[in-house]
């Protein structure tokens, strides 16, 4: 399966780290976030990494070249950082079927593969990982509304008044039926073209939507202080990388909220 990452972001609120690079080239436990990204997605099955590049792009590019551990990579530059939907619309002409997505600034230590798994069985449309956060935090993602059900009838991004504490992290997979949302996607308050109303267009045209609770952790690499966490996470961590977790602990979830402008 193809797997796309994105990596057009400045990382504003990583300075001084992102001075002079671009943030998934910060480091965490001796190398760069972006390598621990690739390699969660090469164990879970990736044959293609398609990386959405824009601040500082040549770095990714020279460092990377045209594969990773034997796994081509090809690059499509998002001139402008206007949204994780915008970003998407950039890998459009290079999918082929359906696809993973994970957020380059991302470290997972979680269950990615049972989003695979259920995209494989289930074929739908999109199908991520969801977890439940405190409630006066669920305003910073987006977040999922379900009925009596447990089924998902809304997303949306960073509202005012969540309607839960259940919210997306920051793995996905999609067919390219996502496409055709994102081009319907209208600019936000924010100024960016949102993913959580692209899924939210899915929903509401009734197509399949699958919601996978996470197991695991994962830290968003969004400020210095969560490198330092996430590089703690790492040296006590002695789990197999996208597979089953061998703590018993609930699910734990560091991060700050996504967005591909900073």
């Amino acid at each position: 399966m193809q797997a796309v990452v994105l990596s057009a972001g400045k990382g504003t609120r990583l300075r001084p780290l992102t001075d002079d690079k671009p943030k998934v080239l910060v480091e965490v436990d001796g190398r760069p976030i972006l390598e621990d990204v690739f390699d969660n997605l090469l164990e879970i099955g990736a044959d293609e990494l398609i990386v959405v590049v824009g601040y500082l792009k040549e770095q990714i590019m020279d460092r990377y070249g045209d594969s990773y551990r034997g796994v081509p990579i090809t690059y499509a530059h998002q001139r402008e950082q206007l949204g994780l939907a915008h970003a998407i619309l950039q890998v459009e002409p290079y999918i082929d079927d359906d696809f993973m997505l994970m957020l380059g600034d991302n470290v997972f230590r979680a269950n990615l593969g049972d989003v695979v798994n259920r995209q494989q069985e289930d074929r739908a449309d999109a199908a991520f990982l969801v977890e439940q956060v405190p409630y006066e935090e669920a305003s910073r993602y987006g977040v999922l509304d379900t009925n009596e059900y447990g089924e998902i009838v809304e997303v949306m991004e960073k509202p005012d008044d969540p309607p839960s504490n259940l919210v997306m992290t920051g793995f996905y997979t999609f067919t390219p039926a996502i496409f055709h949302a994102c081009h319907l996607v209208q600019q936000s308050d924010r100024g960016e073209y949102e993913l959580p109303d692209a899924i939210d267009l899915l929903i509401q045209s009734g197509r399949t939507i699958d919601a996978i609770r996470m197991e695991g952790w994962r830290v968003d690499v969004g400020y210095p202080e969560d490198r330092d966490r996430a590089e703690d996470r790492l040296q006590s961590e002695s789990g197999r990388i996208g597979g089953p977790q061998q703590e018993t602990e609930s699910p734990e979830v560091e991060q700050t909220p996504e967005s591909t402008t900073d």
